[in-house]
């Protein structure tokens, strides 16, 4: 018996355990993430459903969103119009299998004819073939493999429990915010007839997902099928393992120094920011509201996320899109830095947000006051750092092109008062933004004549880089 066991557990590990550890884990032979600059994909499964996947194309359409819909065959054949719907309006279609059975428990003779049942439903209402597979629950097994050359496999970077209709709208709306990244693969639910599944839970995913594309079509992210993101993909290089290894490194070595020197995180998993409340050494500078930084005054010492400023710069062409990416991420995460340094205790009495970067062009005009870094030795240092900082982040296509200007460009400060900062936290970006853009530009200029720190005109030539 005991014999009898072991080669089951054997067969077991080696027919699923296994092939569904490497897929999940590793990728292999499986499509889960994109490496793209600004698009997501929106996949959903066990539909079609007659009451909830009309509105989800309802609400696509309005966004101009292109989805990918992995549907059950079952379901599929008792609607054949919304398939065509689908077809129509620009979706792509996969396979879900013709019932919600996972592979683990089917030879692989039964998940061939579940497969092939489902195609049929396809391609009866669409006239198309599906060239693309889903699994359920994303369970594979060794066969499936095998059978790759005919079907490519999808998995997904981001999966959110959205069948379960206890998880609620605003939670369900928070985790996907959470996920709002370029190259994201995201799992979601137009059907809740399956296993497991609440009939009503697809009210809940259409509510959070309108709020999600609201956001992220407002932050310049594109909803594309799964074909387009995989074309894309095959077109953005891929860090080398030395380089993957050089990053790791360099990002471990950033949770240590935010543990030791207790960086704050703010806002939720994709904020660009972190800060530290310190007192502020050096000479005085005049701020925008024509009041002065001073030796010992509080300050909120920002710090950029470098595990995303990573990501924003592999999938970027050159350094000057990588800063336009990062003000763009910087000034939509600013109405949370107000918000958490509001509610910050230790914050009271802060007069100013401050930082140091050499992404500094175009930072004005969300607001921030750029003032060049005094020379000397931590202005040396600093740009030390942030040089090899460059290298070790950017792609070695932006390496090579952004050399000669980096030489040139010199770490810059970033100051904008305590009050200013304030306004993002009622008004939002834009509006705060907006509203002191003029009123910091001119306020500004007229420090700079009454302070020794003058940007180099070389500046002025050259686009800013990490």
């Amino acid at each position: 018996m005991l014999q009898l066991l072991l080669w089951a557990f054997y067969f077991l590990s080696f027919y699923a355990f296994i092939p569904a550890l490497i897929s999940r884990v590793f990728g292999f032979r499986v499509f889960k993430k994109g490496r793209v600059t600004s698009e997501i994909a929106l996949t959903f499964d066990d539909g079609p459903d007659p009451e909830y996947t009309p509105l989800l194309l309802d609400l696509l359409a309005r966004y101009k969103a292109k989805a990918t819909f992995f549907v059950v065959g079952s379901h599929a054949e008792k609607h054949p119009e919304l398939l065509r719907r689908m077809q129509d309006e620009g979706h792509i279609i996969g396979i879900h299998n013709y019932v919600h059975k996972t592979n683990w428990f089917m030879r692989p003779k039964t998940v061939r004819t579940q497969i092939e049942l489902t195609q049929g439903v396809i391609r009866e209402a669409t006239g198309i073939r599906s060239a693309f597979y889903r699994p359920p629950w994303g369970i594979v097994n060794i066969f499936d493999f095998m059978n790759r050359n005919k079907m490519q496999i999808i998995l997904w970077s981001a999966i959110f429990g959205d069948w379960n209709v206890k998880l609620g709208t605003e939670h369900l709306k928070q985790k996907m915010m959470r996920k709002m990244r370029p190259g994201e693969v995201l799992l979601l639910h137009d059907c809740g007839r399956t296993p497991g599944a609440d009939p009503t839970a697809p009210a809940n995913m259409l509510i959070a997902l309108e709020a999600y594309m609201e956001v992220a079509t407002k932050r310049g992210f594109r909803f594309v099928g799964i074909a387009e993101m995989m074309t894309l993909t095959e077109k953005t290089p891929k860090r080398s393992v030395w380089k993957r290894t050089m990053v790791g490194g360099w990002l471990l070595y950033e949770k240590l120094f935010h543990l030791v020197f207790r960086l704050k995180h703010v806002g939720g998993e994709n904020s660009c920011f972190h800060y530290r409340v310190i007192k502020y050494h050096g000479e005085p500078i005049k701020l925008a509201d024509n009041g002065y930084l001073k030796n010992g005054d509080k300050i909120v010492e920002m710090h950029f996320d470098n595990k995303m400023l990573s990501s924003i710069a592999l999938q970027s062409s050159s350094p000057l899109a990588t800063g336009i990416k990062l003000l763009r991420e910087m000034d939509h995460a600013l109405p949370e830095l107000a918000r958490a340094v509001a509610k910050d205790p230790e914050a009271e009495g802060v007069r100013a947000a401050y930082g140091v970067t050499m992404i500094h062009r175009g930072a004005d005009r969300i607001g921030f006051q750029v003032e060049p870094l005094p020379d000397g030795l931590f202005a040396r240092t600093t740009r030390i750092y942030l040089k090899i900082l460059t290298s070790v982040l950017t792609n070695k296509q932006q390496n090579a092109r952004g050399k000669a200007k980096r030489d040139s460009i010199r770490p810059h400060m970033l100051l904008m008062p305590l009050e200013q900062l304030l306004m993002f936290a009622v008004n939002g970006a834009k509006n705060a933004s907006s509203t002191k853009a003029a009123k910091t530009h001119q306020e500004v200029a007229a420090a700079k004549s009454d302070t020794s720190l003058a940007e180099p005109s070389e500046l002025d030539s050259n686009p800013s880089i990490i």
